[in-house]
């Protein structure tokens, strides 16, 4: 059967795979799929019972906290990224319970790293 191909407008088998076909690219980055694993799944867990499921910085009020006991929309932070240094990705002295707000502002660099691994230390001095 003869069909008109939606890429190029000509009239192909509707068998045939056009060369003007994008091609997919779904290319997963190591990072990506090291979130997907089990042992990311019990080490983020991990840290969120350490933190108490609370955000960190919400807690300690800093950068525009608009609630101080932030349980909502929480995530475990890398402070020293995945794709910067692969080793550090399962260290406790790397990883910091934070809200989707704050994770923003993290990853945007607007918390700089210094004042992040300064709570994480404080949060691994309690244990």
């Amino acid at each position: 059967m003869l069909i008109s191909c939606q890429y190029c407008g000509k009239i192909h088998d509707s068998k045939y795979i056009c060369d003007k076909r994008p091609k997919r690219k779904k290319e997963i980055s190591e990072a990506d799929r090291f979130r997907r694993t089990n042992r990311w799944q019990k080490k983020r867990e991990e840290i969120k019972q350490r933190d108490l499921n609370l955000c960190q910085i919400c807690i300690r009020e800093l950068y525009n906290t608009r609630n101080k006991y932030n349980t909502k929309d929480l995530s475990v932070h890398h402070n020293i990224p995945i794709n910067e240094n692969y080793d550090k990705r399962l260290d406790n002295d790397n990883l910091l319970t934070v809200c989707e707000y704050h994770h923003k502002m993290c990853e945007r660099g607007e918390i700089p790293r210094k004042i992040v691994q300064k709570i994480i230390d404080e949060q691994e001095s309690k244990i």
